[in-house]
């Protein structure tokens, strides 16, 4: 691991943590620029090397994960000129993760004229991440949103538009202006597609190598540095090195851990957990957000939950029986004895309060025994004034694809009868910690998108998740990368062959052989309900010390039975998804331990991470004093854990409760 000495006080000091296991660590420096974050992100820029046009070529960069970070990074760096080699397990790089997000993404170009700006954008996200992001990261978010929109635009996303031609907006969670940018309920699905059009146009000129159907196994490290991966061929399994002058991983969250996510089945942690065993620190990963609007489980026997877009809360109405067990159909219980709770509670912001508040109080009204549907298991999410208001074309044009998606998956018609919405595990905010660069404690390991912690602190607003991704993909990682190269020019290339690469290709080889070989009587999928069951129990929207302590002896158990009981049929040599899957999920297993962890390690609560513990009038109760920290995890892979850290100031948005109310 690599540190810098941090600019923190010397005085700066974190309590000793209570979990066994675990020690305190260095201090990190995140190379944050000195003076006003307003103006950080333009000053850093300045200061950036440069590499000639004529040298860019020399370099060769590997960018794994091909969705909106993935694809705008590599197109981007092949457009510059470098040597690019972007590697999907997908069987084309559009078809990626981020075509699920629905609602919209954000952007501070104040076109409406509500008194938006980029200094209300970075209130917004800072406040809705409960103060545990940088503050100056949520600058270049709002600064750079501008020209998102702008090149998206400019590149075919099909963004709704007013009458007059503009581009339209609507709101989103945590805000109380019209910000969001969107293609109906369709605006990953888009996004992705005029992206990864960006990529394949590089590809055809030669300057991206796309190699699909490909998964990444391990990091290549060399001489401290970052310098390749190894990939499995999923159609062959051929196993193989790739070496490179730098790597960047944008391989998504791994909200799937829950096993019940909202996540698409392939999205996993094994990239971004294999570089923590390499050494790379994993920040916050206990910070899950739990979409307030996916559907419930209706079995124990589907294989995910579905969501239905943020963007339903502008105009729907989210609500339980006021009596506990009320059996009645919901258009048969009157207006009077209906709770419409966070209209109730948060006046202000209503349907609109974020994710976290929205999910933590759905979650009570639930656990009251105020639950609606068959299990019990749902709230309501009731359009009923919006059609009378607006009528029913009006929505269908804001939603009707939605509507569409909820009538198939439920065979109800949600014009008639409200929708059922409960909390799902979805976005992580957790993931590699990264520097001001986007560089990870492993130089020359970047990170974009999903796959890192920045941005969002310890929740992320609704339609922040493409403009972060995106932000990293086409306006930082550009920028960065070259930076960390240009001192490297003239410096020789670890050869795909050379003793880092074998190293680690004997690695990767000998774990697929152990997952073959333990020749138990249950497939992965298995091992993967029961985890998912432990988090959702142990570390799911509440948490406590107790259900923490359990929740990671449980997991320690569940990891012993899956490496004597696993089956894996076949072999490794051809396609084999339950191959794929065993890998996944063992690592699942580890990284759940640590999510556990982190959450009984940090004791407060902040946004999505709840401690039953600390709370004040059923609200978070941050600790500032000593909390205001990233907690940054090193997991040496022998049952220990340090916990390395980097403090958080607070200079344009002072530290502050958050009210919605």
């Amino acid at each position: 691991m690599t540190t810098t000495a941090s600019s923190a006080p010397e005085t700066y000091d974190t309590p000793a943590s209570r979990v066994p296991g675990v020690t305190t660590g260095d201090v990190l420096d995140g190379r944050v620029p000195d003076g006003s974050p307003a103006t950080a992100w333009a000053r850093r820029k300045l200061a950036y090397k440069l590499v000639n046009p004529a040298n860019r070529r020399k370099f060769k960069i590997i960018v794994v994960g091909t969705g909106l970070a993935g694809s705008g990074a590599a197109a981007a760096l092949g457009e510059l000129g470098y040597d690019v080699h972007s590697f999907t397990y997908h069987d084309a790089p559009r078809r990626a993760h981020s075509v699920a997000a629905q609602g919209g993404i954000n952007a501070a170009r104040a076109r409406k004229v509500d008194n938006d700006s980029i200094e209300r954008f970075v209130t917004d996200t800072v406040k809705g991440g409960d103060f545990r992001g940088r503050e100056v990261d949520a600058f270049r978010l709002g600064e750079e949103s501008v020209r998102v929109i702008d090149h998206l635009n400019a590149i075919g996303a099909p963004f709704a538009r007013e009458y007059g031609g503009a581009l339209a907006t609507r709101s989103f969670g945590g805000v109380q202006v019209s910000r969001t940018y969107y293609t109906r309920g369709q605006t990953g699905q888009q996004l992705q597609v005029a992206s990864a059009q960006a990529l394949l146009r590089q590809v055809d000129a030669g300057t991206v190598t796309l190699r699909t159907r490909h998964e990444m196994l391990d990091l290549i490290i060399d001489d401290g540095r970052a310098r390749g991966v190894i990939m499995r061929n999923l159609l062959t399994g051929e196993i193989t090195s790739h070496t490179a002058d730098a790597v960047v991983l944008a391989t998504g969250g791994y909200g799937n851990v829950f096993y019940f996510s909202t996540l698409a089945k392939n999205s996993n942690a094994s990239a971004a957990w294999r570089a923590t065993q390499r050494g790379a620190l994993f920040a916050s990963p206990s910070f899950i957000q739990f979409h307030p609007t996916a559907l419930p489980v209706s079995s124990r026997w589907q294989s995910k939950t579905i969501l239905m877009s943020e963007s339903l809360r502008n105009d729907g109405r989210i609500w339980v029986p006021l009596a506990p067990g009320d059996e009645r159909a919901p258009n048969d219980i009157p207006e009077g004895e209906r709770d419409y709770y966070l209209e109730r509670r948060y006046p202000t912001f209503g349907n609109l309060t974020p994710r976290d508040v929205a999910s933590r109080n759905a979650s009570e009204q639930i656990t009251a025994g105020r639950g609606v549907g068959p299990l019990k298991n749902s709230v309501y999410l009731d359009f009923r004034d919006a059609i009378a208001r607006l009528g029913a074309a009006k929505i269908a044009e804001r939603y009707g694809n939605l509507f569409e998606m909820y009538t198939h998956a439920t065979g109800e018609d949600p014009y008639k009868v409200p929708m059922r919405i409960a909390p799902g595990a979805h976005f992580t905010m957790g993931g590699l910690w990264s520097d001001y660069d986007q560089m990870t404690s492993i130089p020359g390991l970047f990170v974009g998108g999903e796959a890192g912690w920045g941005y969002h602190g310890a929740n992320r607003l609704g339609a922040n998740s493409l403009l972060s991704a995106c932000v990293d993909g086409w306006f930082t990682l550009p920028y960065s990368i070259p930076n960390y190269l240009a001192p490297l020019l003239g410096q020789p290339r670890l050869a795909d062959d050379g003793p880092a690469a074998r190293e680690a290709l004997a690695r990767a080889r000998s774990r697929v052989d152990s997952l073959l070989a333990v020749d138990g009587q249950h497939g992965p999928t298995y091992f993967h309900r029961l985890l998912g069951d432990i988090l959702y129990a142990g570390c799911g929207v509440h948490r406590t010390a107790e259900t923490l302590t359990t929740a990671i002896t449980a997991i320690r158990e569940l990891r012993e039975r899956f490496w004597t009981e696993l089956r894996v049929a076949g072999t490794g040599d051809h396609l084999n998804q339950e191959l794929e899957r065993a890998g996944r999920v063992a690592d699942y297993l580890e990284l759940a331990e640590l999510m556990c962890v982190d959450a009984l390690d940090r004791e407060e609560s902040c946004g999505a991470h709840f401690r039953g513990e600390h709370q004040v009038d059923g609200e978070a109760a941050r600790d500032d004093e000593l909390w205001a920290f990233v907690s940054a995890w090193e997991a040496p892979g022998d049952g220990t854990f340090v916990r390395h850290h980097e403090p958080l100031s607070f200079d344009a948005v002072p530290l502050q409760k958050r009210n919605y109310r």
